[in-house]
Order: structure tokens, then C-alpha cells, then sequence
């Protein structure tokens, strides 16, 4: 298995945010989380290399609203990624569970049709003190793991075109002396 991976191919991000143009949609519903994502987000995008002049921060009113102000973001602006944040906590009714699942459902649909990495850093818990948790305390800070994804997966989203114009100039050059 080892021999295999040393021969196969391997294409994968880096974690340099230098010169990326990132949104990050932030709910206000439950901001004494959110507040703590952003502050993560926005503390690992600058010591990744981003400039702060190229973050810009969109508050919604609640996890239910990212999606449709990730649309408008994605159409109105030329951003390398976005970020999205929010927190659901299950209560005893089935609210929850449709918020939860529109949202995760919207932003993956975005993603695929607008081909710009959309990292999901809503939580989804079942109790206040997991979302703390999860906020900057035991779990880490889910924030400063969505900004990370999101700077992966822009690099990745580059690598992947550079091989691909690197294989299609190679082809080029083989057809050339037929």
C-alpha cells in the first residue's frame, strides 16, 4: 500500500490564505456562539496570510438566511470561498430538524452550482454547553476549522486547474508532432 501511494498522483490544498478574497456569512441568532466562530474564523484566515481589507462579513438574522445571503454574495461579488456560521440548538420541537437539514441541503447545493468552496461551519448540537464547547473551549473552535477548510479547498479547487491546463498542454504538445 505504501509502494502504491508513492507512485499515485497525489493533489491536495495547502493552507496559505495570502491574496484570497473570502466572505464569511455569519446568523446572529444565537451570537454569543456565532460571535466566538467569527472571532475563530477570522483570527485563523489572518494568520494564514489574508489581508483583513479582503474578509468581508455578512450577518443574517439566522441559520435559515445563510443560505439565500451566500447565493446573493456568490453573485455579487468575486470571492475566493465562503464561510458559513451558525448555530442550531435542538429544542423540543421538530424546528431543529428542518432548519438544520434546509440549510445543510441549500449550502451544498450552492457549492455545486457555483463551483467556489462554501465551508459549513454550522453547528448543528443537541445542548448549549456542546455548542460552547464547540465555540472555543474543549472542541476547539469550529470557526477557525470551517476558515481552514474553506482556504484548503480554494487551494485545492487551483491545483486541481493547474494540473488539468498542465495535462491539456502536455496532450497539445503530443498531438502537435503527429
Amino acid at each position: 500500500m505504501a509502494d502504491t501511494l508513492t507512485r499515485a498522483q497525489i493533489i491536495e490544498g495547502t493552507l496559505d490564505a495570502t491574496g484570497l478574497s473570502v466572505a464569511i456569512v455569519v446568523s446572529r441568532f444565537n451570537n454569543f456562539i456565532t460571535d466566538r466562530l467569527l472571532d475563530g474564523a477570522l483570527d485563523t484566515l489572518v494568520r494564514s496570510g489574508a489581508r483583513a481589507e479582503d474578509i468581508t462579513v455578512v450577518r443574517v438574522p439566522g441559520a435559515f438566511e445563510i443560505p439565500s445571503a451566500v447565493s446573493q454574495v456568490l453573485g455579487s461579488r468575486n470571492v475566493d470561498a465562503v464561510i458559513t456560521l451558525g448555530c442550531l440548538i435542538k429544542g423540543d420541537t421538530i424546528h431543529f430538524d428542518l432548519i438544520a437539514q434546509e440549510v445543510t441541503r441549500s449550502i451544498g447545493q450552492l457549492a455545486l452550482a457555483f463551483e467556489v468552496p462554501i465551508s459549513f461551519g454550522v453547528l448543528t448540537t443537541d445542548t448549549l454547553e456542546q455548542a460552547i464547547h464547540r465555540a472555543g473551549s474543549k472542541a476547539g473552535n469550529k470557526g477557525g476549522e470551517a476558515a481552514l477548510a474553506a482556504i484548503e479547498q480554494v487551494r485545492l479547487f487551483r491545483a486541481l486547474a493547474a494540473d488539468a491546463r498542465a495535462r491539456d498542454a502536455a496532450d497539445g504538445a503530443g498531438d502537435a508532432g503527429e
